[in-house]
């Protein structure tokens, strides 16, 4: 099987834009999960459009926000869409290995990570993740903007990291969007 031609970040922003509207008016999901495109990726490997990083939280689903199916996102999800070595080494190995040109870190109002960033004190490994969050947010009260702050923290760890940044010369890009989880809607760019 032919493998086709990547997307380019400007393409893969535009396929995310256009799957979000498909699933703003569907009732069940829209991508491809048959036998077919099971066989065929396991038999040709996968090929993502897109690496999409978003929170753990169970109402926040990548492949159906983006009405994709099988093989189309490479998603990591983690609580408050923070990033580490671990997110960092799955970024990675999708732009160095897999081709993919953009990133799209993800992150959603009414989080359940930022709140307890926010308003709480959490112990455990939970902390690990507020006090990233923390770091993220400062003294900011208002929860959406704090949600948009951590968004935009996560993209400048990735820009930041050196493996991703010399990649910047084969196009890709980093952009960071908010789910709104009562509309179902996207917003990009922010």
């Amino acid at each position: 099987m032919e493998i086709p031609e990547k997307l380019s970040a400007v393409q893969a922003i535009e396929k995310l834009k256009t799957g979000n509207k498909k699933y703003l008016h569907s009732l069940t999901g829209t991508g491809d999960i048959s036998a077919f495109k099971r066989a065929e990726t396991s038999q040709n490997g996968q090929q993502p459009y897109a690496v999409v990083i978003s929170c753990s939280d169970s109402r926040v689903i990548p492949e159906s926000i983006f009405s994709a199916g099988i093989g189309e996102l490479f998603v990591i999800r983690v609580a408050g869409n923070v990033m580490d070595d671990h997110q960092l080494g799955s970024v990675e190995y999708a732009a160095s290995h897999l081709g993919v040109k953009l990133i799209v870190v993800l992150g959603h109002d009414h989080c359940g990570a930022v709140d307890a960033a926010m308003n709480h004190d959490p112990d455990g490994y939970i902390k690990f993740i507020t006090d990233e969050i923390r770091k993220a947010i400062g003294d900011e009260t208002d929860e959406y903007k704090a949600c948009c702050l951590n968004v935009r923290h996560s993209m400048k760890i990735i820009e930041d990291s050196f493996a991703i940044h010399k990649e910047e010369e084969h196009g890709l890009k980093v952009i960071g969007a908010v789910y709104h989880l009562e509309s179902g809607s996207v917003e990009f760019d922010i």
